[in-house]
């Protein structure tokens, strides 16, 4: 375009033809002009051959390149690319038609220093007309936009998986409330005398797949960041030490499992039950990628970054890192594949069970760590994974060591009972709940068990329901108070308020399918806690206990 600019200086009806004079060298201020362009110029005569290229184009197709005068234009594209370039040459020859503007590709010669081979190019083609309006040439201007189809590409890739982490969410919400349900509805029927082998076994059956489903379940809320997450400091070559063990079962006789740990190690703060989780599952992928046995080697080590560092998809902001590399010498992962294994649902091991969520889920984890995660493979020559979280130089406290599976869910006979009244005299001297949930089974469940565990509970299906029953209930003081997040009408942080109004520092527990940080950051943190759905009935049993044991917070 700076080429054609330049001919349009001269006089309409004494210049040249404009190709021969291009074919000559350019004065001075032309030529310095041409050759300092910011973008790639070519110009082309009418048969779409080179007449003159320019440095920065030289510097975009590197020192390799055939730039010589005559070449067909349509060479230095890729193969695959280089017919949409034609038609656009010959649209512009043609001169009747608006010009074309699209991205192409170079065929970027492998020698070429500092290229790479997808590098993506806007192409504009206009015609160069001479004094009659006759067309004899073409220039192409080609922009490098590798940088922002890239960010293009990282923009669509973080809508998509926003979208899917939303619906995701959704659904992890609803599950965990009929998860919730048919666990304790289990647990009280194993706790039943005299119940017969077969049924106990039935109904054992009934929970363990509950519980597979709350596992599944807390990936979906892993891959979309909305697991609620009890970080602390853990210092990084102990958490892979105590995990290793595990670890060496789980890869079996086959695989030999290396331990490269820098010394002195480095902390992070995460949650450690989540960091086990990203490791098992690395380790486990690796595994599968090595079926004839192989070495899966852990190392730590650490960076520091006083720019921003380009991982395939992730740009690492500048700061201190951790880093933890799960390396592997397995079968590698194809190109065509690396770029969407932390896609959900997306696996290749679909015969064999796999859900296409443990990729995404160790994605989720690590970036909902304020971490980020880059992979390195190339077919038969294994796979590098790589987590980058920040550094944290607090001391770390004692670690608990990993466990090859949680312990069994405690079962406790105990008789069943319908909930007492409530009101008067029968809430005297005894501790009172008010439960609050929208899934009726999940609240009569609850009920059911407080009472058996002397609870007086007071029930509601609903915010707007549980201020009517306070008012009902008169001067009733409330002991602690259990509440749904999520609820049709007055939500579950905005009755903690209003109930907190009534009766200020009540014990409180918000319960949730899925995380809900942002809602309870204005809560007191002091006579607040955070119940996860799916839960059992002794885990709600047991948090009551905890938090009606604690100092009540200060008054504001």
């Amino acid at each position: 375009m700076i080429v054609a600019a330049l001919a349009l200086l001269l006089p309409w009806r004494r210049r040249p033809r404009l190709i021969d004079r291009l074919a000559q060298p350019l004065d001075d201020l032309g030529q310095v002009l041409f050759e300092a362009a910011s973008d790639g110029v070519l110009t082309l005569d009418g048969d779409g051959r080179i007449v003159r290229a320019n440095a920065t184009l030289r510097r975009m197709l590197g020192e390799t390149a055939d730039l010589a005068p005559g070449r067909p234009a349509v060479s230095l594209f890729a193969r695959e690319e280089r017919q949409a370039v034609a038609d656009a040459i010959a649209t512009a020859l043609d001169g009747t038609r608006p010009p074309r503007r699209f991205v192409s590709r170079f065929d970027l010669p492998p020698s070429s220093a500092g290229s790479e081979r997808d590098a993506a190019v806007d192409v504009a083609a206009t015609p160069l007309r001479e004094a009659d309006g006759t067309v004899s040439g073409v220039v192409l201007r080609l922009s490098d936009v590798t940088a922002l189809k890239s960010l293009e590409a990282q923009l669509a890739h973080g809508q998509k998986l926003a979208a899917v982490g939303q619906l995701a969410g959704g659904i992890a919400h609803d599950f965990n409330n009929l998860l919730t349900a048919v666990i304790g509805a289990a647990d009280l029927v194993l706790a039943r005398e005299a119940l017969d082998e077969t049924t106990a076994a039935d109904v054992g059956q009934i929970r363990r797949s509950a519980e597979r489903g709350a596992a599944l379940v807390r990936q979906l809320l892993a891959f979309s960041r909305q697991q609620t997450l009890k970080p602390r400091v853990v210092a990084v070559n102990e958490a892979i030490g105590d995990l290793s063990d595990l670890l060496r079962r789980l890869l079996g006789a086959k695989v030999k499992l290396v331990l490269d740990l820098e010394t002195p190690g480095r902390s992070v703060r995460v949650d450690p039950s989540q960091l086990d989780q990203v490791l098992i599952n690395l380790a486990v992928n690796a595994r599968d990628a090595m079926p004839d046995g192989g070495t899966l080697t852990l190392r730590s080590g650490r960076l520091t970054l006083f720019r921003p560092l380009t991982r395939g998809e992730e740009v690492i902001p500048p700061g201190r890192y951790v880093m933890i590399e799960v390396a592997d010498t397995g079968v590698g992962i194809p190109k065509e594949v690396l770029g969407r294994i932390f896609d959900p649902f997306f696996t290749t091991k679909r015969e064999r069970g796999g859900t296409g969520l443990g990729l995404s889920m160790v994605h989720g984890i690590v970036r909902q760590s304020e971490g980020f995660l880059a992979v390195e493979s190339e077919p038969g020559k294994g796979t590098l994974m790589r987590l980058y979280l920040p550094r944290c130089d607090a001391p770390a406290p004692a670690r608990e060591p990993a466990t090859a599976k949680p312990p069994p869910p405690e079962q406790t006979s105990l008789p069943l009972a319908h909930p007492a009244p409530a009101f008067g005299e029968a809430a005297a001297g005894r501790r009172v709940v008010l439960v609050v949930d929208d899934e009726e089974p999940v609240l009569r469940l609850a009920t059911r068990y407080l009472t058996q565990r002397g609870w007086t509970v007071l029930a509601a299906e609903s915010g707007d329901a549980a201020l009517a029953l306070m008012e009902q209930a008169g001067d009733v003081r409330l002991t602690a108070m259990v509440t749904d997040v999520v609820m049709p009408g007055l939500d579950g942080p905005a009755l903690v308020r209003r109930m907190r109004e009534r009766q200020p520092g009540l014990p409180s527990i918000l319960a949730s399918g899925y995380a809900e940080e942002a809602v309870r950051r204005d809560l007191a943190e002091a006579d607040t806690l955070f119940l996860a759905k799916p839960y059992t009935l002794k885990e709600l049993a047991t948090m009551l206990d905890q938090v009606v044991a604690r100092e009540p917070a200060p008054a504001h």
